[in-house]
């Protein structure tokens, strides 16, 4: 569901700050006609969703399940462009992450699910793809701890190191390593192998790897770095996020296939 207003009774301080937000954006209009504000269960407090990240791979399966999550009020889904959703608990936001900072009223939410990311190839160069998985989204972070998330929950890559001389995965673990020092109470950081499923655009370089793979890891100690679906990974991140855990915590690869 496309929408800038969001109607939430979480905390009177979070929804008057998000409508003086929206309204600023809009004017005083209101609702549009087609928006309904959502609606708590009698007794429940629940949580509401920011996802980043939501039209890729991973990120479009957070969405759909966190819309059908008992434990999730609601949905911000923020991207670079309209992302509708059948979901009324869902609401999309176009954003330039450029100026995140302008959208920063977005983030008043309970948790984030960080799922950003492009190639080299999408991006142009290295420096361009660096500032999509690691600038805007350490932002987002930035912001979300700002404003009070309390779970922040990152899909990163298998092998990220800060040091490593591969600029991707130096990109992912930099990104690690940065987020680790905001004030979350609980960080949440997965780790999979070779991601797998419908994209947009074609990736040769995963194509190649969906077929190979497979084969090496019937290999006796290395099932572990199996392929694995974008929304398994999803699967596992929304499952996290509903049980406790420790305030910094890391699965990786078979770990993070759902039982």
């Amino acid at each position: 569901m496309d929408g800038t207003e969001f109607s939430l009774s979480i905390l009177g301080k979070r929804v008057n700050a998000y409508r003086a937000a929206v309204v600023g954006s809009r004017g005083a209009s209101g609702l549009n006609p087609e928006q309904e504000p959502i609606s708590r269960k009698a007794g429940v407090m629940g949580n509401v969703a920011v996802v980043i990240g939501a039209t890729g791979l991973v990120g479009r399966a957070l969405v759909d399940r966190l819309a059908a999550a008992g434990h999730i009020d609601g949905v911000m889904a923020l991207t670079r462009r309209p992302a509708g959703h059948p979901s009324p608990k869902v609401h999309n936001h176009v954003v330039d992450f450029e100026h995140l900072e302008n959208h920063a009223a977005l983030f008043q939410a309970d948790l984030l699910f960080s799922a950003l990311g492009t190639t080299r190839k999408q991006a142009g160069s290295i420096a361009a793809q660096r500032t999509v998985d690691l600038d805007y989204q350490y932002k987002a972070a930035q912001l979300a701890a700002g404003h009070g998330v309390r779970h922040y929950l990152l899909v990163s890559s298998s092998g990220a190191d800060a040091g490593s001389r591969n600029p991707y995965l130096r990109m992912k673990g930099e990104l690690e390593q940065r987020v680790q020092a905001l004030p979350f109470e609980r960080i949440s950081i997965f780790q999979p192998s070779l991601l797998m499923g419908q994209r947009e655009e074609v990736r040769i370089a995963e194509k190649l790897g969906s077929w190979i793979l497979p084969v090496l890891c019937a290999l006796p100690g290395l099932r572990r770095f199996r392929p694995i679906g974008g929304d398994q990974v999803a699967a596992k991140m929304v499952l996290v996020s509903r049980q406790p855990g420790r305030g910094r915590e890391w699965f990786r690869l078979d770990e993070i296939f759902v039982q």
